[in-house]
C-alpha cells in the first residue's frame, strides 16, 4: 500500500513534504483561498488537516508497509494566532511509539516563526488484509 498524493486532501490544499525521516515530519502549505475561511483567515480544519496529514505519513514511514498501515484515531489543536497568506510550515515528531499507536506532537508556525498552531495527533496502527 503506497499513498497516492494526486488523489488525496494533500493535492487540494497544496501540502509539501518538505523533510522525512524516522519519527520526524516537515510539511507546508499555502494560506489562501483554498485554506481560508469565509472571513479570508486560515481555516482551523486546514490547520488540522496539514497537521494530521504530517504526522501519518511520518507514522507510516515506521511501519512494515507490507503487512501496516495508520490511520487517525484522535486529533486536538490549539489555533493561536490568525494568518490571511503565505505558507505555514507543520514540524511533526513523535512522542509515543507503540505496537498500535503512536502520538505525534505538531506544531504550525508561518514564515516569522510565529506559533500559529499546535496540535496532538494519535495514529491507531492497523494490520492490512492480506490478498490471496
Amino acid at each position: 500500500m503506497e499513498y497516492n498524493i494526486e488523489k488525496s486532501m494533500l493535492k487540494s490544499l497544496g501540502i509539501e513534504i518538505i523533510e522525512l525521516s524516522k519519527g520526524k515530519v516537515i510539511a507546508t502549505m499555502p494560506v489562501d483561498e483554498r485554506t481560508w475561511q469565509p472571513v479570508g483567515l486560515l481555516h482551523g480544519g486546514a490547520s488540522v488537516a496539514l497537521a494530521e496529514t504530517a504526522a501519518s505519513i511520518g507514522g507510516y514511514e515506521l511501519v512494515d508497509k507490507t503487512k501496516e498501515a495508520v490511520v487517525g484515531l484522535e486529533i486536538n489543536a490549539n489555533h493561536i494566532k490568525g494568518k490571511r497568506s503565505g505558507i505555514v510550515t507543520a514540524e511533526a515528531n513523535i512522542l509515543h511509539r507503540g505496537k498500535t499507536t503512536m502520538v505525534w506532537d505538531i506544531k504550525i508556525r508561518d514564515e516569522e516563526d510565529q506559533l500559529i498552531c499546535v496540535s496532538r495527533c494519535t495514529l491507531a496502527v492497523i494490520v492490512l488484509k492480506q490478498k490471496n
